[in-house]
């Protein structure tokens, strides 16, 4: 859905993943290019554990879309020809449903979402941030905190300007008020089960797709009285389903589509730092 990562099996590789080779992979000029990197297999059997990694080095606490890219890199791979497995990122393991015979499309069971300013996290008071005023640079914005394993502040408009959304979003993402950054997403209602979104990607920057922002927008449509479940979440790069149950337990539904493989050269890995 434009939201292109890599998958790296450490059972290939040499080196280390380090802050710096992970950035340098990434970039699209001197590296291969990536949103992300899916590490793993680091387990041979369920859960079948991983960690992701931002383009900028960081470590990701959960991507759903990295999750389902993983999930189709296993089948791929030969770790699993079951139709349904689990999947262990950042202590926390993912139910995995695959839905069709090509491996194309992946349900993920993705946790929990809470608002508590706590969990988010955000700065004073502890409270759940829905609807909240959130003043930056002189203007007021109404915003919805959401953690679905990462954190995310949700703006809702009836215009979305990419433009905004890359200037905006990069102020807010390194924030005080979000002691550990946050992904910065704009919504638009379009009916009771549709929404359409623009992201800013904590460690990313902007991002076509995201599976935790579908879920952290579907949340606080619902919980704002927008939409109901489930939600068709529109973004640039694609759409995805999210189901919401009355506990905040989320399930993601998307597609995923195999690009290519191959091998880091010599000439590249000699230049690794």
């Amino acid at each position: 859905m434009g939201n292109d990562m890599l998958v790296i099996d450490p059972k290939y590789i040499t080196f280390e993943l380090t802050e710096n080779i992970i950035r340098r992979i990434c970039h699209r000029n001197f590296g291969i290019g990536a949103d992300g990197i899916c590490f793993g297999p680091l387990t041979h059997s369920q859960p079948f554990t991983m960690r992701f990694y931002n383009p900028d080095g960081s470590e990701a606490g959960k991507s759903g879309n990295g999750l389902r890219i993983f999930a189709r890199y296993l089948c791929d791979a030969g770790y699993t020809q079951d139709s349904s497995f689990q999947i262990a990122i950042s202590g926390q393991t993912s139910q995995v449903t695959v839905l069709d015979d090509t491996k194309q499309s992946f349900k993920i069971g993705m946790g929990s979402a809470t608002f508590s300013s706590k969990q988010i996290p955000m700065t004073g008071n502890i409270r759940d941030v829905v609807s909240e005023s959130f003043e930056h640079n002189g203007q007021t914005y109404q915003i919805t905190g959401v953690n679905v394993g990462n954190p995310h502040c949700v703006m809702f408009t009836d215009t979305l300007l990419t433009d905004e959304v890359k200037y905006i979003g990069s102020q807010i993402e390194v924030h005080p008020a979000f002691p550990e950054r946050t992904n910065v997403q704009w919504v638009k209602i379009i009916d009771k089960n549709t929404i359409q979104i623009e992201i800013w990607e904590r460690g990313a920057g902007y991002t076509l797709a995201s599976g935790t922002s579908s879920c952290a927008t579907a949340c606080a449509s619902i919980i704002n009285g927008h939409c109901q479940s489930p939600v068709t979440v529109k973004m640039a790069g694609g759409t995805t389903v999210v189901d919401v149950d009355q506990n905040w337990q989320l399930e993601l539904t998307g597609t995923v589509q195999a690009i290519a493989e191959g091998y880091f050269s010599h000439d590249f890995i000699v230049t690794l730092d």
